[in-house]
């Protein structure tokens, strides 16, 4: 048995998206591969675990485990919305001991592959974390506030929502420590930017099927002669296949975004489907679009034909 450790962390907000995650992760593993699933969560809320619980029931391949995170993070810098739970998973190498490396990822993402070979194969003896490009230099925003952040390179910033962790060396090094103190530092993006500054110049980069996100996805789309220069074809072919889809933008379960069918494909096949929050969700859309006013539907098609076409 192929034994893969995965570490999620979310509320109950995220239940119905985190369900239809990890049964994505499960829908496609391999029948050697067992998913050592681990879940942490906030110490002040009672987890709903009612929906949870239907992954044991549906799928054999796997085991939950649930770990409280203390309240080390209470004080910690909030921004957009985004609450102290993004930092949890700077303390997995503590809270989930039992593990050398282990992966983590964020429940806004739609499995399409088996992951031991990508587990397995990540040699990480000299690094901490192993993670996908972000491609900040092509991003003229995030390129200039990390320009201008101490200690941070924005040729080698790695996206923070899908990371395999060496939790022994993070132990060994006393990093906990480090991510403690850079948490409570007002930076924009919060967690990423404590992961890649602590642990700059001890980073792994994976090939972008372990993270495609939907920025990812545009370039790899409309800027490909560019991104040709950091990865090969086929790397950038096999992302758009069977990659991981990171939805770090808007959430296909609240909107239309880039690969919101493939979210709903696995909501349909998976054991959480229910068919009046299915019709609700396009019916409401098709609403909103029946109910714009004429100067909005003009806008949209003049959005279409003119900037719709242009290149990023």
């Amino acid at each position: 048995m192929n034994i893969v450790p995965i570490v999620f962390s979310f509320d109950n907000n995220f239940i119905l998206p985190a369900c239809v995650c990890m049964s994505s992760l499960l829908m496609n593993a391999k029948k050697d591969t067992f998913y050592d699933i681990f879940i942490l969560h906030s110490p002040n809320i009672e987890l709903e675990k009612e929906q949870l619980d239907k992954l044991l029931v549906f799928y054999k391949n796997c085991r939950i485990q649930y770990r409280a995170v203390d309240d080390i993070f209470e004080n910690s810098f909030e921004i957009r919305g985004i609450t102290v739970a993004t930092y949890y998973r700077l303390l997995i190498p503590e809270v989930i001991p039992e593990y050398d490396k282990i992966i983590y990822s964020d429940v806004d993402v739609i499995f399409r592959s088996d992951l031991f070979e990508i587990y397995m194969n990540t040699d990480l003896e000299n690094a901490y974390v192993a993670g996908v490009n972000a491609m900040v230099p092509m991003i003229p925003d995030m390129n200039l506030y990390y320009s201008k952040l101490e200690k941070a390179d924005p040729n080698n910033i790695i996206y923070a929502g899908n990371i395999i962790l060496n939790s022994k060396k993070i132990r060994e090094d006393k990093l906990t420590s480090k991510f403690i103190e850079f948490a409570n530092k007002k930076f924009k993006f919060q967690d990423l930017d404590v992961l890649n500054i602590v642990c700059s110049g001890k980073i792994v980069y994976l090939e972008p099927e372990f993270c495609l996100t939907t920025y990812l996805n545009e370039l790899f789309v409309k800027k490909r002669e560019t991104v040709i220069t950091h990865w090969s074809q086929i790397q950038i072919e096999k992302a758009l296949s069977n990659g991981i889809i990171h939805y770090n933008g808007q959430k296909p379960w609240k909107g239309f975004c880039v690969n919101f069918d493939i979210w709903w494909e696995y909501y349909r096949k998976s054991p959480f489907f229910d068919e009046k929050f299915y019709f609700d969700f396009f019916y409401d859309k098709l609403n909103e679009l029946d109910q714009l006013p004429l100067w909005k539907r003009i806008k949209i098609l003049i959005r279409y034909f003119v900037y719709g076409k242009r290149t990023i």
